[in-house]
């Protein structure tokens, strides 16, 4: 008889840096089962700040600082989780934890934000957390880890899809097939150049929508140079983040760029990104798209132009909001590790083999 399933919850925030998202699902060894309930938190503002600045580099935090910083993620998290719990049995959390740092070409390491003793403490629930670095340990990337969960939840034996995750990086899963194998991989700036252009002249988080991208007209020039970096011809496995994408990437690419029209720039940002997942996405037969990209207007009508003979298409379509992906994704991973199952995520870090993905934090025991 297979098992019930359980309760999992999965807690994802990523470089965009766009809030917290808690997705409690129904998953077991032998499935997936859906999503139940979500919550959504925005960081507060002078935290994302400060989020963003030890993201790109520009902040150098002492250890008491640091430890401030950590404590204050680790309160965000528990505020997100705890509707959460109190209305349903949780087996235990997957936290991926706000990524500040990520290396898997020479110091093989990533570091994340989020104290899991302290939430599995304020719970009642097992954390799962740590994800990334017994995969670097290996060899691999560390990243992307989602696309085994893709494989598991949108992958159709014959139709050759592709899932995009546009958050502050674009990470893409091709589908394995019948006759073709798993592969995923970082493809190049998301939301990140975007939302960094617009919080510098607008004081904007993001574009919404891409209304203010809609009001520019492309700078060739710009886009072919970014375009052309080397970065873009590496071949998977790789992975990247915003301390390389960033406005300071184009300001050694293309001296002067920010002389143009503002309008223009981010009109310009948007097409890097469209371009950057068309060229990767080729001949599949359909797109699905998440993260929060997928509500950008614009890049999913420039994605259907750039691939007009691909059906591209936001994974709600097939079951799953395009917000929730990656935290349904922690939370199936999360199971994984607490019921000592490996996958195939090692086919997209380039891994030598599959590792057990994260360390578990024990909430105390009841007094």
């Amino acid at each position: 008889m297979a098992p019930a399933p359980t309760r999992w919850i999965g807690v994802m925030s990523g470089t965009s840096l766009d809030g917290i998202d808690a997705v409690r699902c129904h998953i077991d060894g032998e499935g997936w089962h859906g999503v139940e309930a979500v919550e959504q938190r925005a960081w507060p503002d002078a935290l994302r700040q400060t989020l963003l600045a030890l993201q790109q580099g520009h902040s150098r935090l002492t250890a008491a600082e640091w430890a401030a910083l950590d404590q204050a993620v680790s309160d965000c998290y528990v505020d997100t989780i705890r509707p959460l719990v109190r209305d349903a049995s949780v087996t235990g959390i997957g936290l991926h934890g706000q990524t500040v740092f990520h290396d898997g070409d020479q110091l093989m390491t990533s570091l994340q934000l989020g104290n899991p003793h302290w939430i599995a403490a304020r719970t009642g629930c097992l954390v799962v957390h740590d994800f990334r670095r017994a995969d670097m340990a290996l060899g691999g990337q560390g990243a992307p880890l989602v696309p085994a969960f893709h494989q598991a939840i949108f992958a159709h034996p014959d139709e050759r899809r592709v899932v995009v995750n546009i958050g502050g990086i674009s990470n893409l899963t091709r589908l394995g097939t019948s006759t073709e194998p798993l592969i995923g991989y970082d493809v190049g700036p998301g939301n990140a150049l975007m939302d960094e252009w617009i919080q510098l002249t607008h004081g904007a988080p993001f574009d919404n929508e891409g209304l203010w991208a809609s009001s520019g007209q492309v700078i060739e020039k710009l886009v072919e140079a970014a375009l052309e970096d080397a970065w873009f011809t590496r071949p998977p496995p790789k992975s990247t983040g915003r301390d390389f994408f960033s406005l300071s990437w184009l300001d050694a690419l293309f001296p002067g760029w920010r002389e143009n029209p503002a309008e223009n720039i981010q009109r310009s940002l948007l097409e890097i990104t469209a371009i950057g997942i068309a060229r990767e996405a080729g001949s599949c037969n359909r797109l699905l798209v998440c993260g929060g990209g997928a509500h950008n207007r614009l890049l999913m009508r420039r994605l259907s132009e750039l691939l007009p003979a691909t059906s591209v298409e936001t994974t709600a379509a097939f079951g799953l909001k395009a917000q929730h992906v990656e935290g349904a994704a922690f939370a199936w991973l999360a199971e994984r590790r607490h019921a000592e199952l490996t996958g195939a995520w090692h086919l997209a870090t380039g891994a030598s083999n599959a590792a057990f993905l994260g360390c578990i934090s024990l909430p105390p025991r009841p007094p």
